[in-house]
């Protein structure tokens, strides 16, 4: 098939993501962070400029993780253009697997990626970066009728020369809907190193509001 065709169905895709408008206008809420036996409380504010603060937290490092977490959260809600993000990559269709799933290789992108998209989701990304090669993988999404979030994923993380497996982590999410904007509720993370040692993260989201938006005098 037409490189135009691989990229239609990817920028398909790529649109179908669910992502918060121009007029979101950012929240707060409250976190309480379990690992193993520890547990931890904290505030957070999510700003219109999608900028974070993280208080209530001694522990810097633990601090900063969290942080850290809700940046990632954040960049799956930013809305980009696909010209803006995609424009100067070109696309060709792959493989087709048994689930469904197509292979769209991409040429251009400066993280090598290569991603697979199963009807108008993408359900896998692949990346290399330096010595750290890593494949997502969604299993379940949540369809908001403005576009999806993926809810069930996984990320593999290998050697990019050696292909040896570095660590394996597991996503189970959900989410509730506030005024127009779906916000993180749950989020549980099993980290799997190497060594088969694993560690579960829990982030508990209660007393959630949205932020006023700013009057314009």
């Amino acid at each position: 098939m037409t490189d135009n065709t691989a990229r239609d169905r990817f920028r398909a895709a790529y649109e179908n993501r669910y992502t918060w408008d121009s007029n979101f206008p950012g929240y707060t809420t409250k976190l309480e962070l379990k690992q193993g036996e520890e547990v931890y409380t904290a505030d957070i504010k999510v700003n219109s400029d999608l900028s974070v603060e993280v208080t209530g937290i001694e522990d810097e490092k633990v601090s900063e993780s969290v942080y850290n977490h809700m940046r990632d959260v954040i960049t799956h809600r930013k809305r980009n253009t696909f010209e803006n993000a995609h424009g100067k990559n070109t696309f060709t269709l792959g493989e087709e697997d048994s689930s469904g799933a197509v292979e769209i290789l991409v040429k251009g992108d400066s993280m090598g990626s290569n991603y697979k998209i199963r009807g108008t989701e993408i359900c896998q990304v692949s990346r290399v970066m330096g010595p750290m090669a890593f494949v997502i993988n969604t299993n379940d999404s949540l369809d908001t009728g403005e576009g999806y979030i993926s809810t069930g994923y996984n990320a593999i993380f290998r050697d990019s020369k050696t292909n040896d497996l570095k660590a394996k982590r597991e996503f189970n999410e959900s989410y509730e809907k506030f005024g127009k904007y779906y916000l993180p509720k749950h989020q549980v993370i099993e980290s799997i190193d190497a060594d088969s040692d694993k560690i579960t993260t829990e982030f508990i989201f209660s007393e959630t509001k949205l932020l006023e938006p700013a009057v314009v005098a």
